[in-house]
């Protein structure tokens, strides 16, 4: 009778335990880890598995359950009060799906510009402005985390991703990224930085080893992550695919552990990039907190590692928990009730205004602003259909893009109706001879731009005479999975002799001719730039890019973009260019074999990339080997122009704060950058490059005459280098001189002050496991 007695208390408090389960919140956090089942921990730390096709591959952006078009979402688990949250891509903005099955209503996003443009503009209020539009999409669109930014290094001038990074420099990328967190998560929004680490290519980017010193990690590819990490605290970082010195970026424990927690204090989750790593155990050990979209293989290996040991349920509940932390600051824990219409017509305007201040004058000999214009020759075929953005997961869709064309009729010019005509058919016919993706990934990629429209001389000629100006816009497409080729890097013979063949007819009538580059990252300027009479980089400005193009054409805006990148005089000057693919093959996406066997195509660098230039990136090479340029770091042109004077420093404590003044002295109205760098005394601390950024401001809009003091702060611990053989950052003492420029060839005033010795000793981990030269100085 006792026995029956107890059996049914028991039950009783079985049943009272089920009915009063303790739900998710911060205080119940280690009872709900402690009250889940094995299969819900490992449900929620390999994700909420996408739709499957076919042929048994989930498809990336196919779930249907919150987000149509949303890349993924973690596991719901609704007994214990823990919702999913909703990840999306949207490095230029949100990308989900613009339509859905059985529903009348689009779901149309803001296409912002491109990284590289919001890197251009040097203006991180600015970039701000930008993270809180994107990220008040996601909110009212009821998505809890962006996959955004990203912010690897412009390592060369092919990577087909630079589109969607930020910059050559780390400080510009850490700065920009910043900025742009700041944005976003000020809606209650997470981010996830993205890729860490040095995935500067796409060729087998699941399974190239990076090959690069503990010295060029830690100041050149880490250094933005690190500035991103302290100084915005993204809710999550996402790891890379490839290796580092042998060992997967989300299987290393000194990466994801050792550098990020433990150095610089990040406190949020890890997930992977989709399909990212191999082995499964190896993530969870190294603190990769959720493996990304989710595979049953994943769940296989962890329930295996626990039941024979290999894996402790500590370690599990430590990256659950992790996990859960995120959970609980989205916007869907709260019951937010999102309307599915965020303000696109206000964000239209923020695009708008972003896309012209990241915009770039390279060139002008008097061309622009128009002046006396009446009609314009419109050249190129993107002149007509306007590059908004790259493809993968940096697209986004919009309700419309703004064509060139577009937009000189919204700013009241007229432009050449024959050649428009001339243009539609020709566009029309050509896209029916350009092979089309194909694949699982085919919605992601984007085919080949037309052929370029050849002009014989009398026709060319006979609109020499009835326009005022020619307007040529070169394109070139952006997009992840495969990096660029040589020869998208160099102008094509076609484009060539068509830039020669447009500027000689319209040079022979004495008009000008203006070059527009609807370009993602870097193209080859030197062979052909004295040609056109001006050469605006427009970038790829989102989806009010004609708007934007002609509000700098009409002068209705000075532009103020500058360079975060070095244009070369070629390709083979890079100091990367001997370890780089340059053949642009296309990655291979068998999921099932992420270390990449069988996607070993015979190409330079397919299986490993040794960053022998060391440190020298960009315009650290450029500048210290005193190597012939196109156009230097930081250069951008105005339509008027600006003195400095007055610069002075000063030390508050391990502070230094400069200050200098900057005058208008043209006859226009425009901003200027001001760039701030050190170059290091030639003492003990040998093979540092010539010079390195430190800060940058931007002044307001200064009218004709108007000056703005601007004043510029960093540590004196920023002038390190690290030390491999003591692992620590090293600040050697001496006289250093800071150069203030308009470019880094452009150094406008000069001061010199005192630092004294430092050292900040680090882990010693993240070394190579072979030697290789390594450029010095």
């Amino acid at each position: 009778m006792k026995q029956k007695h107890l059996l049914f208390i028991g039950a009783a408090l079985l049943c009272s335990c089920n009915h009063g389960v303790t739900q998710l919140s911060p205080k119940t956090l280690s009872s709900v880890v402690k009250s889940l089942t094995l299969d819900e921990k490992l449900h929620l730390v390999i994700g909420q598995n996408l739709d499957v096709n076919a042929a048994g591959t989930a498809v990336v952006g196919a779930t249907k359950n919150y987000v149509p078009g949303a890349a993924g979402n973690t596991y719901t688990i609704s007994r214990l009060g823990i919702t999913p949250a909703v990840l999306a891509d949207g490095p230029a903005g949100l990308r989900i799906d613009p339509t859905r099955k059985d529903d009348k209503s689009t779901y149309y996003c803001t296409h912002f510009p491109i990284g590289t443009l919001l890197a251009s503009t040097w203006n991180t209020e600015l970039v701000e402005h930008v993270g809180k539009a994107i990220g008040n999409e996601a909110k009212e669109y009821g998505v809890d985390v962006l996959l955004a930014p990203a912010l690897n290094i412009h390592r060369n001038p092919l990577c087909g991703r630079n589109f969607e990074y930020y910059s050559e420099d780390p400080f510009v990328a850490g700065k920009i990224a910043v900025a742009y967190v700041k944005g976003v998560q000020s809606n209650g929004i997470g981010t996830s930085i993205k890729h860490f680490a040095v995935n500067n290519q796409e060729t087998n980017r699941q399974g190239v080893d990076a090959i690069v010193s503990q010295r060029a990690l830690r100041e050149i590819y880490l250094k933005p992550f690190e500035i991103a990490v302290k100084e915005s605290k993204p809710w999550t970082v996402m790891s890379s695919y490839n290796y580092i010195n042998g060992t997967y970026a989300s299987q290393s424990h000194d990466l994801l552990t050792t550098v990020l927690r433990d150095e610089w204090g990040f406190d949020g989750m890890v997930m992977t990039d989709w399909y990212g790593g191999k082995d499964a155990v190896e993530q969870m050990k190294a603190g990769n907190d959720l493996l990304m979209p989710g595979r049953k293989q994943q769940y296989d290996q962890l329930k295996s590692a626990l039941s024979d040991g290999s894996l402790k349920m500590k370690v599990v509940d430590k990256n659950i928990s992790r996990i859960l932390e995120m959970v609980m600051r989205t916007q869907r824990f709260h019951n937010y009730k999102y309307n599915n219409h965020p303000d696109l017509k206000s964000h239209a305007s923020v695009t708008r205004q972003s896309a012209v201040e990241g915009m770039v004058l390279l060139k002008n000999n008097g061309a622009l602003p128009f002046n006396n214009i009446n009609k314009v020759a419109l050249f190129g075929n993107c002149s007509y259909e306007f590059i908004a953005g790259g493809t993968g997961s940096g697209n986004v869709n919009r309700a419309y893009t703004v064509s060139l064309l577009e937009g000189m009729k919204n700013a009241g010019l007229k432009t050449d109706d024959s050649m428009q005509a001339e243009y539609a058919q020709h566009i029309a016919y050509t896209k029916t001879q350009v092979k089309k993706p194909e694949g699982p990934m085919a919605n992601f990629l984007s085919a080949s731009l037309p052929k370029e429209k050849v002009y014989d001389d009398d026709r060319l000629a006979a609109i020499a005479e009835s326009n005022d100006v020619a307007v040529v816009t070169i394109g070139r497409l952006s997009g992840e999975f495969v990096d660029r080729k040589l020869s998208d890097f160099n102008l094509s013979e076609e484009e060539t002799a068509l830039l020669h063949k447009i500027c000689g007819a319209f040079h022979a009538k004495n008009k000008k001719v203006v070059v527009l580059l609807n370009i993602g990252g870097v193209i080859e300027t030197a062979s052909w730039k004295n040609l056109p009479d001006a050469i605006l980089l427009a970038w790829q400005a989102g989806q009010e890019g004609g708007n934007s193009v002609a509000d700098i054409l009409t002068g209705k805006v000075s532009p103020s973009g500058k360079l975060t990148m070095t244009f070369p005089n070629s390709f083979a000057d890079h100091a990367s260019s001997d370890n780089f693919p340059t053949e642009g093959k296309m990655i291979a996406f068998d999921r099932n074999n992420a270390d990449g066997v069988g996607n070993k195509q015979k190409q330079k660098n397919i299986d490993y990339a040794c960053y022998a230039e060391d440190v020298y990136v960009g315009y650290r090479y450029f500048d210290s080997f005193d190597k012939a340029v196109s156009y230097p770091f930081g250069y951008g042109l105005s339509y008027t122009s600006f003195v400095y004077s007055n610069a002075a420093v000063k030390r508050d404590g391990s502070k230094v704060v400069v200050s200098v003044d900057v005058a208008n002295n043209g006859k226009t109205s425009g901003k200027e950058v001001v760039e701030l760098y050190a170059s290091a005394p030639d003492n003990k601390l040998m093979n540092k490059p010539a010079k390195e950024l430190k800060a940058f401001a931007k002044t307001r809009v200064l009218a004709p005459g108007e000056h703005e003091t601007l004043t510029m702060t960093f540590d004196s611990n920023d002038l390190a280098s690290f030390d491999e053989q003591q692992s620590a950052w090293r600040v050697d003492a001496g006289r250093y001189q800071l150069l203030l420029g308009s470019s880094s060839r452009d150094i406008r005033q000069t001061l010199d002050f005192d630092v004294e010795a430092s050292v900040e000793k680090v882990n010693n981990v993240l070394a190579t496991k072979q030697e290789f030269k390594r450029l010095t100085y």
